[in-house]
């Protein structure tokens, strides 16, 4: 008599220990819109246990046309993005670890700093830089994706976008040429009048998978020696997902912008730390494993 198969049976090739792994690993999800929603969908299918969600936004009826999940009725009742996200991640999941946060995820930091991969679904560049920095402060990896729309003039749109996963000790967006002072001043100059970017749900849906797959490339052991740095572009005109050309350029180049020296927090102290009414975090291994490698890269041996 064959034996009845389990829901995460036909991805075991990830790993003898990958469903544990999983089970336990702590994600962050920064933005629960388009993309963020995508995340969370995937994230319960493949069986991540244990969420941090943080955006301090309610569903309106522009974002039914690309936000998972969310549904008319969310609209009614003005129902926070966060909520839905728990709610999508419980129809698959239903004992899942979640930490719904609705503030900015500044508000959020003593939740994020337990995770063990960030994923920042968010719209500025002076926001990707901040949270690439914390993730970089707490030595968790930080996978970004974004979408943008250019107008072409007669020549149409084009539907671009970018995932790129930063891990500490390897190069970060700034070495990459993705953040730098020039964009954030552009930024700041016209912030308020730029207007909400246009977005739709397949682009959406194609950087999220990645991010996604890189996510469980940083978790699992399912192939050797993954890349420590990954760009990659998004061409919605072409259909195309391309490495970008900075991650030959880069591969073995030493970050300058986040020095070993800047990991840590400074301000914490477990004497002051106060008990707060949110779900506990079960044991950590796929961190375990990453501080491992870490330790391996920065020359500090085994722990």
């Amino acid at each position: 008599m064959e034996s009845r198969m389990t829901r995460l049976d036909r991805q075991s090739f990830l790993g003898a220990d990958s469903n544990a792994i999983l089970e336990t690993a702590t994600i962050g999800i920064v933005g629960l819109g388009g993309g963020g929603s995508h995340v969370a969908q995937q994230a319960a299918h493949m069986g991540i246990g244990g969420y941090v969600n943080a955006d301090p936004d309610v569903i309106e009826e522009t974002n039914t046309n690309r936000l998972i999940g969310g549904t008319l009725a969310d609209v009614a009742v003005s129902m926070p993005k966060v909520s839905i996200a728990e709610r999508l991640i419980r129809g698959l999941h239903s004992k899942a670890r979640i930490i719904s946060v609705q503030v900015d995820w500044r508000d959020a930091a003593d939740d994020l700093k337990r995770c063990d991969v960030i994923i920042g679904a968010v719209d500025g560049f002076k926001e990707r830089e901040q949270l690439e920095r914390f993730a970089r402060r707490h030595l968790i990896p930080y996978i970004d994706i974004g979408m943008d729309v250019h107008d072409l003039g007669k020549k149409g749109f084009l539907v671009s976008g970018q995932v790129i996963l930063s891990m500490p000790g390897a190069p970060c967006m700034r070495c990459c040429g993705f953040i730098t002072d020039e964009r954030l001043e552009q930024e700041a100059n016209r912030y308020g009048a730029a207007g909400s970017r246009p977005q739709v749900v397949w682009s959406n849906g194609v950087l999220a998978s990645t991010a996604v797959g890189l996510l469980t490339q940083v978790l699992t052991p399912w192939y050797q020696n993954p890349p420590k740095f990954v760009f990659l572009d998004y061409d919605g005109n072409k259909g195309t997902m391309t490495r970008n050309a900075r991650m030959e350029l880069l591969r073995d180049h030493v970050c300058p912008h986040h020095p070993p020296d800047e990991t840590g927090d400074p301000m914490f102290d477990i004497r002051k730390q106060s008990f707060r009414p949110r779900p506990a975090a079960a044991p950590e291994p796929a961190r375990r494993w990453w501080q491992r490698i870490w330790n391996r890269l920065s020359g500090r041996g085994e722990t």
